[in-house]
């Protein structure tokens, strides 16, 4: 395994990403890749939040550099780039690949927005 591709698992705690996850979902993450728009994602905010969100397109940060623009599944719900702007790329830790509890049969691919 190439160094920095490892796997993980992560924890929802909240309810921005109903309907696509709930609270105490466990989920499969992977470290090391290359996320895309459409993407489920574990991120960290500026302020060290650890968030499960989806990777909208491609933005510019405050800062000037490359990043990536998220949002919750769950608008009424959680703080996403709404909020707090653009997060650079490097704050995109993993890449959700599936739901290991309670229902491992869930996709996490992208969904029909309105």
């Amino acid at each position: 395994m190439a160094a920095g591709r490892r796997w993980g698992l992560a924890r929802v705690t909240g309810r921005s990403m109903l309907p696509t996850l709930e609270p105490g979902d466990r989920l499969l993450v992977r470290y090391g890749v290359e996320p895309a728009p459409g993407d489920v994602v574990l991120a960290r905010f500026p302020d060290g939040t650890l968030a499960v969100k989806r990777i909208s397109y491609a933005a510019e940060t405050v800062a000037g550099t490359l990043g990536w623009y998220l949002l919750s599944d769950n608008p009424e719900e959680g703080v996403d780039s709404r909020h707090r702007g653009a997060l650079a790329a490097e704050s995109v830790l993993a890449v959700v690949r599936g739901r290991v509890w309670p229902r491992p049969t869930m996709s996490v691919r992208p969904h029909s927005r309105r």
